[in-house]
């Protein structure tokens, strides 16, 4: 072989290998990223109208969603364009969770969206599973996540709240494992999956127009619910860190007082008197009294809640890995607005997340752990592939004044507003909560956020449970008697199962 030809065997060796390398790449190693490119950058991949993008991203065969051993969203082959088809075995009981895949859509929701790179097969931790792929020449799949979802206690939350619009979250207190994640009213992800067009449209449109607006998470997003008397939690933590009290500490508590510079005479609940107009910390926090509150919160003034909430987590931004919306304690520019701020009314708003999350800090210890909903990610051969290291996200007060705010919500529920939360053998602690809407129609917000065990020095859950206001809630309705009977059910599941 002469120079000549053996220097253009090379040169076309050395093509070869550099065209075999960079399809390799661009298909088996970077086309995460030329997923997640926006459109505007223009490339052929990401081009809304190439018809080859959407059927190679929505035609995968997808991985599984599995909760407590049960699969709750799967692929199954199909005979059209886009070769298989999401299945959501757990309808409306876990949809909020799943959230949807659409191929008519071309758009997907809750953890097909979050986990989308695990579920096609595209994260950088399936690697092995795309280079294997490539070698033996079979179809990629995508990985699978498993929840921390105890599908016993999600069950038992979505049974307890009845159809009625509300919320439900638990959490391990000692990992910050999501064990329940329940937003009512729901509804059935297979309806929006479809490959029927006209189906699925229908279904979009139906559900866009339901007043209860069953495709919004509630539990941790939409419209922020006011905490109600829930957020005296935090009020008697920053009066704790303060040291400006104790539980027995006697406070005044009138039947009324006047808010400063206006001419509104807060009362407590209902017209309620609290004792006999003078009480302890302790018995005005089991009988969720206004007055005493509203005026600590004056006295604590408004810089010391709002770094006493940030502390807590509201305002953070947080991914579980679904998206949360943060809790807001704002800015209140006089006494009377930081009065109200304090029982939890006015424009404090938080997610039903954010409060299970308090009530696990103060199970914990102080020790506020992240709460995650992933408890491992897995190949397509169901083999481990991550597995979520419990982490802590922040220490808001000390294992005494967690210990102190314990003692409270346990009184709270053998003797206060929150006895309905009770469960035959169980140590219950928690804070009742009832929130005024604004509106003449209906009854107010109701809460019951808290902690229980068999064992009060470990609890085994936190929960928070929130009713929406209005024409579904009694005038009158409060925590204790609508929102703690869901709690109940949903520690009995948990505890005793």
């Amino acid at each position: 072989m002469n120079r000549q030809i053996h220097q253009v065997t090379v040169l076309v060796l050395v093509m070869f290998l550099a065209l075999a390398a960079s399809i390799t790449s661009v298909q088996g190693l970077a086309r995460p990223a030329l997923w997640e490119a926006s459109s505007e950058q223009g490339t052929l991949v990401t081009d809304p109208r190439n018809s080859r993008t959407v059927f190679a991203q929505y035609g995968t065969d997808r991985g599984q969603i599995i909760a407590g051993g049960t699969v709750i969203a799967d692929s199954q082959p199909v005979d059209d364009a886009y070769a298989y088809q999401r299945l959501y075995t757990g309808g409306e009981l876990y949809s909020p969770v799943t959230g949807y895949f659409s191929t008519v859509f071309a758009s997907m929701t809750g953890l097909e969206q979050a986990e989308n790179s695990v579920l096609n097969g595209d994260d950088p931790s399936l690697l092995s599973s795309r280079l294997k792929a490539l070698v033996t020449g079979g179809s990629m799949s995508g990985g699978s996540v498993e929840l921390t979802i105890d599908p016993q206690v999600q069950q038992a939350a979505w049974d307890a709240l009845r159809g009625r619009r509300g919320a439900v979250v638990a959490l391990d207190p000692a990992t910050g494992a999501v064990l329940a994640l329940v937003s009512s009213p729901s509804f059935d992800a297979n309806t929006l999956a479809t490959h029927d067009a006209d189906a699925a449209q229908a279904s979009l449109d139906a559900l866009e127009a339901d007043e209860a607006r069953p495709l919004v998470n509630r539990a941790v997003g939409g419209d922020l619910y006011p905490p109600g008397s829930t957020f005296k939690i935090l009020t008697l933590a920053a009066a704790l860190r303060a040291g400006a009290l104790g539980p027995d500490t006697e406070v005044a508590a009138p039947d009324s007082i006047t808010l400063p510079g206006t001419s509104h005479e807060l009362t407590n609940y209902a017209g309620e008197s609290c004792g006999n107009g003078t009480v302890t910390v302790a018995h005005a926090f089991a009988s969720s009294c206004n007055t005493p509150f509203a005026q600590l919160a004056m006295d604590l003034g408004d810089q010391a809640l709002a770094q006493e909430a940030a502390a807590w987590g509201f305002g953070e931004r947080m991914t579980i890995p679904l998206a949360v919306t943060p809790s807001v304690y704002p800015a209140n520019p006089d006494a009377a607005q930081t009065a109200m701020a304090g029982i939890g009314q006015a424009s404090v708003r938080t997610t039903p997340l954010m409060m299970a999350l308090v009530a696990a800090t103060v199970a914990n210890g102080g020790e506020q752990m992240a709460p995650y909903l992933v408890a491992r990610t897995l190949d397509a051969d169901l083999n481990v592939v991550s597995t979520t290291t419990p982490r802590v996200a922040r220490t808001p007060v000390s294992s005494q004044t967690a210990a102190a705010l314990a003692s409270l919500m346990a009184q709270a529920v053998t003797e206060g507003t929150g006895t309905e939360a009770q469960v035959e053998g169980v140590s219950v602690a928690g804070k009742t909560g009832t929130a005024e809407t604004g509106s003449d129609v209906g009854g107010p917000v109701t809460w019951f956020v808290g902690f229980a065990g068999t064992d009060p020095q470990h609890p085994t859950i936190a929960l928070a449970v929130v009713i929406d206001g209005g024409q579904q809630t009694a005038d009158l309705g409060t925590g204790g008697m609508v929102a703690a009977p869901v709690a109940a059910a949903v520690i009995d599941a948990a505890v005793n199962r």
